[in-house]
C-alpha cells in the first residue's frame, strides 16, 4: 500500500530519466560551431552570443562569408543556431550580412 502524501519514488526517478540533460555552456557553444561548421562547410570565426531557452540554447555564430583583401573588407554572416538541451543542432537561420570592417551604430 502507497502512502498518498509521498510520492512514488519509481515515478520520480523515472520522470528524472527521461528529462534531457542540459550541456554546460562550453559544450554548448563548441556544438554550435562544430555542427554549423558541418552544414556550410566553412568554420565559423567566433560565437558571439549565447543564451539558455526553455527548450535548449540558443547561440549567434560568426562565419565569414566570403574573404576579401584586405581582411576588413571580407564579408561575415551572423547565423542564429537552435540546439536542444543535449546540443543536438535544431535549427538555424542566417540574420546579418556585413563587412568585417563595419561598427553597429549605437543603440541598435
Amino acid at each position: 500500500m502507497t502512502n498518498d502524501r509521498e510520492p512514488d519514488k519509481a515515478d520520480s526517478s523515472s520522470r528524472e530519466a527521461s528529462a534531457p540533460q542540459r550541456v554546460s555552456a562550453p559544450q554548448a557553444m563548441r556544438s554550435a560551431a562544430e555542427q554549423l561548421t558541418e552544414l556550410l562547410g566553412r568554420a565559423p570565426q567566433s560565437v558571439s552570443a549565447l543564451r539558455p531557452t526553455d527548450h535548449g540554447w540558443e547561440a549567434l555564430v560568426e562565419v565569414v562569408e566570403l574573404e576579401r583583401v584586405p581582411d576588413t573588407s571580407s564579408v561575415m554572416a551572423s547565423y542564429r543556431v537552435v540546439l536542444d538541451p543535449a546540443g543536438n543542432l535544431m535549427g538555424y537561420e542566417q540574420v546579418r550580412r556585413y563587412t568585417r570592417a563595419q561598427v553597429d551604430k549605437e543603440g541598435r
